[in-house]
């Protein structure tokens, strides 16, 4: 890890100083700081870092500029900006654990495939931060990165399910697996349908942890590790993003791990469909119609609109069970990133409390979300003149909307569900992590977890 949080402040540890717009002088800065900051025209700009100069040609510390002091995830532009050594917060932090983690996050790199590790900088942990769970949090963001930035040619329906195994293994969690044509056997006609035309068989993963009688928390995750489109399929440029297409089910394994790393007082159960939709002479086509395990019949409008459909047969399986909680995540819809963009996903639910909770807790931990409706109008826009339901609309609008409310429809018996479409990628660098994989709402839905299910 590039940056080391350290519980005892290095001896030779150097100040950072945290600096507003246009208030150099009322930041208690040293003299000799402020005259260097003058000349070289800093005024506590967001995001710029200015080094000090020490004696003999060394270093005696660093101004960073926090700007209006928005986001404390800012100050993860630290950890590439800063020479390498030892640090220390010498500026009062409104949330001091929150400043670890940007730190942390800050220094990801993505390194498998050759990419050079950042700059090594151990930094005192600030005052008032909890280590452990810093730690646990930025563990379980780093698994959701790298996976989500990991190719499909190492990282297919086989792989997703070991790196699931793995994690399961670390935690003492159980863990069962159903592939290939025993889906149908067990009634998920659907992801079989879906993965069945690619060479890695389409499987359903399904992960168990903590004490039965504790409040049951299962998360379903998209696991599409490719995505062509199927028979309708997607332009050269479409598919070059197409290997993040699991990336619900990376965050749902990234949540996972905060789960169980922090041994929260719940029953968790992870859900995976995970399948690669390819294409050949079996692949499933438009205009077929599919049976779901729920027994509601889907007219295939586009087969690029599959991840719905897998997620639909596990959401049905979920909703068996009635958990206390139930939420899934996907990389759904193009109709998201066009309303809200890439870095605030849109959440459904028709939980008021729960969306309350959550919109709080996305703005107490800087993990943005947004709620959307699910308008019940529109849900006659999905239908079929053959069977139960399309799974795409005519028009082509309110995607996403239509998209959550076809997956409504799975969820019928459990009390508080709620639908996440992520993109689950940084399109630019950013102080907190570099262009690539991201965690999007975990955060925000473990501090929930704890405070409301655990």
């Amino acid at each position: 890890m590039p940056v080391e949080l350290v519980e005892q402040k290095p001896e030779a540890a150097l100040p950072v100083y945290l600096v507003g717009k246009d208030t150099l002088e009322a930041a208690a800065l040293p003299p000799p700081a402020i005259a260097w900051a003058r000349a070289n025209a800093f005024s506590g700009e967001a995001g710029r870092t200015l080094v000090l100069p020490g004696e003999g040609g060394g270093l005696s510390g660093a101004l960073f500029g926090t700007g209006d002091g928005e986001s404390t995830l800012a100050l993860g532009a630290l950890a590439r900006a800063l020479p390498e050594g030892d640090w220390h917060f010498a500026s009062d932090l409104r949330q001091p654990d929150l400043a670890a983690l940007a730190l942390v996050l800050g220094g990801y790199v993505f390194t498998r495939y050759g990419k050079k590790p950042g700059k090594a900088l151990r930094f005192a942990l600030p005052e008032g931060a909890d280590g452990a769970h810093v730690s646990r949090i930025a563990d379980s963001v780093f698994l959701t990165r790298d996976l989500v930035n990991t190719p499909t040619s190492d990282l297919g329906p086989v792989e997703l399910e070991e790196a699931a195994r793995k994690l399961a293994a670390a935690h003492g969690g159980d863990i069962s697996v159903i592939h290939g044509d025993d889906l149908l056997a067990r009634n998920f006609p659907m992801i079989h349908a879906v993965g069945r035309a690619s060479t890695g068989a389409p499987r359903l993963i399904d992960m168990t942890w903590g004490a039965s009688e504790a409040p049951k928390v299962t998360l379903v995750g998209k696991g599409v590790c490719f995505d062509t489109g199927g028979l309708d399929i997607k332009p050269s440029s479409g598919m070059l993003l197409m290997k993040k297409d699991m990336g619900g089910a990376a965050n749902v394994l990234g949540l996972a791990a905060m789960i169980m790393a922090a041994k929260l007082n719940v029953r968790l159960r992870v859900l995976i469909p995970a399948v690669e939709n390819s294409i050949a002479g079996n692949a499933f086509r438009p205009g077929d119609v599919l049976r779901s395990r729920k027994g509601i019949t889907v007219e295939i409008g586009n087969t690029d609109a599959e991840g719905r459909l897998v997620l639909a047969d596990a959401l049905a399986l979920a909703d068996e069970e009635q958990p206390a909680l139930l939420i899934d995540m996907a990389t759904l819809t193009g109709a998201a990133r066009v309303a809200l963009g890439p870095d605030l996903p849109p959440f459904y639910t028709d939980d008021e409390t729960l969306a309350a909770d959550l919109a709080a807790a996305s703005v107490a931990v800087e993990d943005p979300l947004w709620r959307m409706p699910l308008w019940r109008p529109y849900d006659a826009k999905l239908s079929s003149k053959i069977a139960d339901i399309n799974n795409v609309t005519a028009d082509g609008f309110a995607g996403s909307i239509t998209a959550a409310l076809f997956l409504k429809r799975f969820v019928e018996k459990t009390p508080r569900w709620a639908h996440f479409d992520i993109f689950a990628w940084n399109p630019a660098d950013r102080p907190y992590g570099l262009t690539g994989g991201e965690a999007q709402g975990i955060r925000a839905l473990e501090r929930i977890i704890a405070e409301r299910f655990a």
